[in-house]
């Protein structure tokens, strides 16, 4: 059987983990929000009255991409492209390529920041590893403009996050429903995971707590990982609506 990606790949190892994944989660929240071609995730109305599970949505399909078949994972692809052209059909206008590739960005980044906070540095290797799978997906969504290296992909991460990123309206409304839907405790504690992952960038244009009282926090829970009573500790600080889901994300 052929995988769309390797079963040896850095990438599965990363994805593997719901721990890993909670983070990519929480910087995908930030990034998202600040995006200026955010307007085209409220078009729907979707995002506003469902943000956990719009942005879980996203983290869910790049997931079962990761872990599938490698024909399974191309229709899996082929079903998210064809859902993008049905909302620019609704709405008239095509959504700008600049703004797949962000999402496609913001997926590389995550994933290597998040697996390097929780687990160990990546290498070169394994950081051009995680590039090549993400291109693979944007090729397949024929998408122009990808970077051909990684190294190439980091000169555009930096030129996207210069000129694609805006605190807007939209911006304060999500934050506003992040706290909503988590309640006040857990909406913290997703502020604290953002800082630890997300870009410099990132973390100016949201003003984030530059405190972060979540790294010694984290430093106990590797040690729990250890005793394997860390899952104890996630559990508990998870929204009971998305508990389940998140925990079945454990390979």
């Amino acid at each position: 059987m052929e995988y769309f990606v390797d079963e040896h790949s850095i990438v599965r190892k990363i994805w593997g983990k719901a721990d890993t994944i909670l983070f990519i989660f929480a910087g995908a929240a930030a990034e998202f929000s600040l995006n200026k071609a955010v307007d085209w995730l409220y078009y729907t109305g979707k995002l506003p009255v469902d943000p956990l599970g719009r942005l879980f949505s996203t983290v869910a399909y790049s997931r079962q991409i990761i872990f599938s078949e490698r024909d399974e994972a191309l229709q899996a692809i082929d079903r998210i492209t064809a859902i993008h052209r049905s909302v620019e059909t609704s709405r008239g206008t095509q959504i700008p390529d600049w703004a797949y590739r962000d999402v496609l960005f913001l997926l590389i980044d995550l994933s290597i920041s998040s697996y390097e906070l929780l687990e160990r540095p990546l290498t070169l290797l394994e950081k051009a590893q995680t590039f090549a799978v993400f291109k693979r997906v944007g090729t397949r969504m024929q998408l122009t403009g990808l970077p051909a290296t990684y190294s190439e992909y980091l000169d555009m991460r930096r030129e996207h996050l210069r000129q694609n990123l805006v605190k807007s309206e939209l911006t304060v409304d999500l934050y506003h429903q992040y706290r909503r839907h988590l309640g006040a405790a857990r909406y913290q504690v997703l502020k604290q995971a953002q800082l630890l992952v997300v870009q410099p960038e990132i973390r100016n244009h949201l003003r984030l707590n530059t405190i972060p009282w979540l790294r010694p926090v984290l430093w106990g829970y590797k040690f729990l990982k250890l005793l394997r009573l860390n899952a104890f500790l996630r559990n508990a600080l998870l929204p009971v609506a998305y508990k389940s889901q998140i925990v079945s994300l454990d390979s």
